[in-house]
């Protein structure tokens, strides 16, 4: 189907460009004016009962293609008129017939269509064209915004915002395209008005000097053939027109053109009152003719008070409708499937944060939130599930909540209209407010009011708006959390995404040596201690190097490590400066060594609780001297002992830093402050 369409589109526009050089037949142009007129038609009540502009997409091109054709039509018959006299039935009935047998009216009536679709219909289609290309681009950035909003809220799934996405595209080229395309039926009246023009003045001149007419009947015969002419180009070029101008002006997407203007303008009873009883008053107390005006007075009052009683009969029917849905509702039995859905990451709201995520009302959490998506993408290299919003009339109304799996992990509470001003250490003069403390770091702080807010940042202090508040708090719980938000489907994608460039890898891998579920442990222990993915390639060389001989994600998670030192030393260590780390003595890494137990499922330690405590003791100060430093803390430990050490402090410091000194590069300067021993 689609090559015979492709055969039939390539052979309308051959025809055309031949035409411009071959004579043909009047008995041929006839038939080939009747297409032309039909195509026209055609075309007209396509753009009428179309939903939407895009409905014809194709349009520009359809109005390229019928242009060339009308003008290679008008050639051929100009040829026709000017060599024989006799353009054909169609171009002679078209002359006689729309003039009424009167040279006179029939120019006239010429005149008048040329200047409706020039000036009226041509002019106008070609601004809205103009405008609403203009319109288009500019809003493409909120529309797509919007989209990211709906995404991130659950309003849309990706799919759908795929679909919403190429179709604001396609929208911007569309009417971009219709903004060219107007041209086309603009220069194409001005060519027939040309064309008119010397088929008038050549055929008095042919038939006066080579055909020996006199002057009355060279001027008859060619004024009646070049109107017949010009409206037979003219009539299929105003329906073009016409279809040009009721696409681009096209604004609903849910109804055809019929049904929206009958819906529009003859909905309102009122309407039809005052239109009834004005039409009867013309007819009673103005000579205007009663047997007109009175009549469709009338008609006008019998329809307002037909439709004002289908209205009420609506309105009762709805209610009923409405009644009857809500009582079969309750009687269905709960759709429990969605109830059995949990959703990634939640942020759950009271009412005094809505103006926050509310775009109508300033709000831009919503940005905020697909911003913390980018953001982790960069940072960490993997994809954040969408972050849904919802407001819970049960929270008080500045509280929020923030749901792992459905479960709270953490909460916070804003003053709406206020800033928080924190203390980075070094200011002296103390600003008045309410005290509080940070959500994300538990850090002591105080809410000021917008007047305090110059001076606060005056003094020194960090002042932060309720918007950033919340966007810190959720990036900090996605980074504590990401790494048991990556599922299998999402590791999958990972690989798929390099599958291209690296197939060898890939192909000798997967699942050859690993299965997807045993990297994703690999991996979530790396996100597990903020260690970065998005150097997937390395990760998977380095697997692929060290699966031939261990299956344990454990070993296998630190030999990636240390393919990836030279990230990990860039994350942890300044260049060109001296590190302050703390060390593990050699008899607890010893200890930690003996007290390690093979099985089938991996490796876990059974040290004895009293020395596990003597440790973390010992560690607990260490810790403390780095913190008066102001320094990160970071243990230093030897390979085999770093992954079973940070299992034993993960309890009692999450946030703890521990490396090997295989992840660390030859290049950089460490500094002991001190061991930790029993």
């Amino acid at each position: 189907m689609g090559n015979k369409a492709g055969f039939g589109i390539g052979g309308f526009v051959l025809l055309s460009v031949v035409m411009f050089i071959i004579p043909i037949p009047s008995v041929l142009l006839d038939v080939l004016l009747a297409v032309n007129l039909s195509l026209a038609m055609i075309v007209l009540f396509n753009a009428m009962f179309s939903k939407e502009a895009l409905d014809m997409s194709s349009f520009p091109t359809i109005l390229l293609f019928t242009t060339i054709f009308r003008i290679s039509l008008n050639i051929s018959s100009t040829r026709l008129i000017l060599r024989t006299g006799d353009p054909g039935n169609v171009v002679r009935t078209f002359g006689q017939f729309v003039g009424g047998g009167d040279l006179i009216v029939g120019i006239i009536v010429f005149f008048i269509l040329v200047l409706v679709q020039f000036i009226v219909i041509n002019q106008g289609s070609e601004r809205v064209a103009e405008v609403s290309a203009r319109f288009t681009l500019d809003a493409m950035p909120g529309k797509q915004m919007a989209i990211d909003a709906d995404l991130n809220t659950g309003a849309l799934t990706d799919e759908q915002a795929k679909e919403k996405r190429q179709k604001i595209q396609d929208e911007a080229s569309f009417f971009g395209s219709m903004d060219g395309a107007s041209k086309y039926v603009k220069g194409d009246a001005i060519a027939g008005l040309i064309i008119s023009v010397i088929n008038f003045a050549g055929g008095i001149a042919l038939g006066v000097l080579q055909r020996g007419m006199d002057v009355n009947t060279a001027l008859s015969t060619y004024s009646i053939l070049t109107i017949g002419d010009g409206l037979v180009s003219q009539i299929p070029s105003l329906l073009i027109s016409l279809a040009t101008g009721v696409l681009v002006t096209k604004v609903s997407k849910e109804a055809d053109l019929g049904d929206i203007l009958v819906k529009q303008l003859f909905s309102i009873p009122r309407v039809l009152f005052l239109v009834g009883g004005a039409m009867i008053f013309f007819g009673v107390a103005t000579p205007l003719s009663t047997v007109i005006f009175v009549p469709m007075g009338l008609a006008f009052l019998l329809s307002g008070w037909k439709m004002s009683k289908n209205l009420g009969e609506e309105e009762i029917e709805s209610e009923v409708i409405a009644e009857e849905e809500a009582a079969e509702e309750v009687r269905k039995p709960e759709n429990v499937n969605s109830l059995l859905q949990v959703d990634s990451i939640e942020l759950e709201f009271g009412y005094g944060i809505i103006p926050l995520a509310d775009v109508n009302q300033g709000g831009d959490l919503l940005d905020r939130v697909v911003m913390i998506r980018r953001q982790i993408a960069i940072e960490l290299g993997c994809v954040v599930p969408i972050i849904r919003l919802r407001d819970n009339i049960q929270l008080n109304p500045n509280q929020y909540v923030i749901k792992i799996k459905g479960v709270p992990v953490s909460e916070g509470e804003i003053l709406f209209d206020h800033y928080m001003a924190m203390n980075p250490g070094y200011v002296e003069e103390e600003i008045t407010g309410i005290p509080t403390f940070e959500p994300s770091f538990n850090l002591p702080a105080i809410w000021i009011t917008e007047s305090q807010r110059e001076r606060a940042e005056t003094l020194g202090y960090t002042v932060v708006d309720p918007p950033s508040i919340i966007a810190t708090h959720i990036t900090e719980i996605v980074r504590r959390h990401i790494w048991e938000l990556l599922t299998r489907q999402d590791v999958q994608n990972l690989i798929d995404n390099i599958k291209d460039k690296d197939q060898a890898l890939i192909s000798e891998l997967v699942p050859k040596l690993l299965s997807v579920g045993e990297i994703q442990k690999v991996l979530q222990n790396l996100l597990r201690e903020s260690i970065s993915i998005r150097d997937l390639v390395t990760i998977l060389e380095t697997l692929a190097d060290y699966a031939t001989t261990t299956h344990d994600t454990d070993v296998l998670t630190e030999y990636v490590r240390q393919g990836l030192k030279r990230a990990i030393s860039n994350k942890y260590f300044p260049p060109n400066e001296t590190t302050s780390v703390v060390t593990l003595d050699p008899k607890i890494e010893q200890e930690i060594m003996n007290s390690v137990k093979q099985t089938e499922q991996g490796a876990y330690l059974t040290i004895d609780p009293a020395v596990a405590q003597n440790i973390m003791d010992s560690l607990k100060i260490e810790i403390d001297k780095l913190d008066k430093l102001g320094k990160v803390p970071i243990v230093m430990t030897s390979p085999i002992v770093r992954m079973y050490f940070k299992k034993l402090t993960m309890d009692y410091f999450a946030d703890l830093i521990v490396l090997s000194y295989n992840e660390v590069e030859s290049n950089v300067e460490l500094q002991s402050v001190g061991m930790v021993t029993i």
